[in-house]
């Protein structure tokens, strides 16, 4: 994908200054993953029980 991104800079002659941000952009929102390891267990086993021991 970066060879072919590469290739259209150099045909679309992008500016040094938009490859800037486009890295600043990358830099901000390219890092944040989010986090699966609580959707493993299925919701049902990571919920608490709702009795309360009723009285019978």
């Amino acid at each position: 994908m970066n060879r072919i991104q590469k290739w259209f800079e150099q045909i679309a002659v992008v500016c040094l200054e938009e490859r800037h941000r486009w890295a600043l952009a990358q830099e901000i929102f390219g890092k944040r993953r989010v986090d699966v390891s609580m959707l493993e267990k299925p919701a049902c086993w990571r919920r608490r029980s709702r009795t309360y021991g009723a009285p019978r």
